[in-house]
């Protein structure tokens, strides 16, 4: 038998009770209907009164006894029809109840009517707006973040980045969106910065390795000539070098710059359009992604960012909890504040419950029916009578009462008739 909590022994104790209570009702009924019947014939006329009162008010205590009783069980144990209706009738009750629940409190104008006077998105705004509860919200995101990553077989994730990132990058052709990416790069101008850089280095190499320059030009220079005139024509390579570096360097509109703009334009379309350059890029492509050093990146990809997320999720004082939380606070002080975000959010609601009780109501209340039906039909019996019966046995008290008064009256209209 199942175990009692706590107050359903509390709720039995005051059951038998109310028994003891009602049933000492009917004795009274009983002892005082003998008694007057004793003295009735000798006695004076009230004495009739009293015991056609106390006669009614023992039929009352019977009826209303029997009608409690046969809710739950057979009374005195006896096969009478219509008795133990919770036991037979369980998984009626249980259709019924899911029925009815189904009809009248998950009906879609019912749902949406309840989340529109709740306000839930203003309430849920002011609870969030506050940092203890944007806090513990990050907190229980952070916990299910971390079963969620911990569970997760490190090999499986693995295959999963490698098939679903790895591998769809591969088979893509890379030419077509590097040139158009870098033809958009040429027209909103964005290298300009990078030529800069590059004539600025290449000046200030130019200006710090004369005696390199010098050596080079030298040491190309046939043997048969003299010293002073290799000497002679390696300085003035190195002076022409130096202007024309110098040159590129402070003319924004030099030939040279140009040179590298219209290269660069030819590029980015023959990215897009030329095969050639197209096949040479995708060769380009696998040998980068079959370099040893970027198959150990991608062979530690899950690892090094599980690590990551859980050292985040960890320290309560990480820049990822630190956003979320700042985020939660900011999206609840906006849902206080902005009515027609407030107002999108319900009707977000609104549309998902409706949608849920439209289309699973016989699925939600098949959880009522199913559970009624899995139940045991004499501990359900025992249940709900464990709910209400004490509130039940004021109808056989109010029935030992009421039978009274009736009798009373009955008897004394009868008496006025004769």
């Amino acid at each position: 038998m199942e175990q009692l909590t706590a107050a359903d022994q509390l709720k039995r104790r005051d059951l038998r009770r109310m028994k003891i209570v009602a049933t000492l009702f009917f004795l009274a009924a009983t002892v005082v209907f003998l008694v007057s019947l004793l003295f009735e014939d000798d006695g004076p006329a009230w004495v009739g009164y009293v015991r056609a009162a106390a006669e009614a008010g023992m039929v009352g205590a019977l009826a209303d006894w029997f009608a409690v009783t046969a809710l739950f069980r057979r009374p005195l144990g006896l096969p009478i029809p219509h008795t133990a209706i919770i036991p037979t009738r369980k998984d009626s009750f249980g259709d019924a109840l899911g029925t009815f629940v189904g009809q009248n409190f998950l009906a879609e104008d019912v749902v949406r009517d309840k989340l529109r006077r709740v306000g839930i998105a203003r309430r849920l705004g002011g609870w969030l707006a506050q940092e203890d509860n944007a806090e513990r919200v990050t907190s229980e995101v952070a916990n299910v973040a971390k079963a969620a990553v911990t569970v997760l077989r490190d090999d499986d994730v693995q295959a999963i980045v490698e098939q679903a990132v790895v591998h769809r990058l591969v088979d893509r052709p890379w030419g077509p969106p590097l040139g158009k990416l870098l033809g958009q790069v040429l027209v909103d101008g964005a290298h300009h910065k990078l030529v800069d850089l590059v004539c600025d280095r290449s000046y200030d190499w130019v200006r710090d390795n004369h005696q390199r320059v010098m050596d080079v030009v030298s040491n190309r220079a046939p043997t048969w000539s003299p010293k002073f005139v290799d000497s002679l024509l390696a300085d003035k390579v190195y002076s022409e070098l130096l202007n024309f570096a110098w040159a590129v360097k402070t003319d924004v509109n030099h030939p040279m710059r140009q040179a590298v703009d219209h290269f660069l334009i030819e590029f980015a379309a023959d990215l897009q359009h030329d095969p050639a350059t197209m096949r040479r890029a995708d060769q380009v492509k696998q040998q980068v992604i079959d370099h040893p050093d970027v198959q150990r990146v991608i062979g530690s990809a899950w690892g090094t960012a599980k690590r990551m997320l859980l050292d985040a999720a960890e320290d309560p004082s990480s820049e990822l909890r630190k956003r979320v939380r700042e985020g939660l606070v900011s999206f609840g002080a906006r849902l206080v504040s902005d009515e027609a975000m407030r107002a999108k959010v319900d009707g977000w609601l609104e549309s998902a419950a409706g949608y849920v009780v439209s289309n699973y109501r016989d699925e939600i209340t098949t959880l009522i029916t199913d559970t009624v039906e899995r139940w045991d039909a004499e501990e359900t019996s025992r249940k709900i009578e464990l709910q209400v019966g004490r509130d039940l046995q004021f109808i056989r008290i109010n029935g030992t009462v009421v039978g009274a008064l009736a009798g009373l009256v009955i008897y004394s209209i009868g008496q006025l008739l004769v």
